[in-house]
């Protein structure tokens, strides 16, 4: 069972560029941008630019150009944030935890003694998730070479 695209979710109007965010990565398939909710310092949203709700209606494609990106911008965000570990997670459906509906991939920080942050549920300080960004994006500069 599918669900329909709704074109004008968070993620098109920011793909379209109707709403800003703090882009860190962007190539011809995807786009990355700090989460304004995050569960921890650094917590990234990687979104293909395909129009999908979720990984059943994302191209194989799509799926091989998301997961590329999410690689990459993924080891910018623990070149910066220097964590104990990275989670990186996709939801598919309400009941799974998707709270915008097109397809994007989270990576999130993790450090042994701190708990996350609630999944959407506090949004953040805009001046912090700009530094944040500032942080990634030179990492993904210093990786890159």
């Amino acid at each position: 069972m599918q669900a329909e695209y709704d074109s004008n979710n968070i993620f098109a109007r920011i793909l379209r560029g109707e709403l800003p965010c703090f882009k860190v990565y962007e190539d011809a398939d995807t786009i990355a941008f700090m989460d304004i909710m995050p569960q921890s310092d650094g917590h990234t949203l990687v979104v293909p630019k395909e129009q999908a709700v979720d990984v059943f209606g994302l191209s194989e494609a799509g799926a091989a150009a998301a997961i590329r990106a999410t690689q990459i911008v993924a080891r910018g965000v623990r070149e910066a944030f220097q964590p104990d570990g990275v989670v990186i997670s996709q939801f598919n459906g309400a009941a799974a935890g998707q709270t915008v509906p097109h397809i994007h991939f989270h990576i999130v920080p993790r450090y042994v003694d701190q708990p996350l942050r609630g999944h959407a549920r506090q949004q953040q300080d805009m001046g912090v998730l700009k530094q944040h960004a500032e942080r990634v994006i030179a990492a993904l500069a210093k990786l890159k070479g």
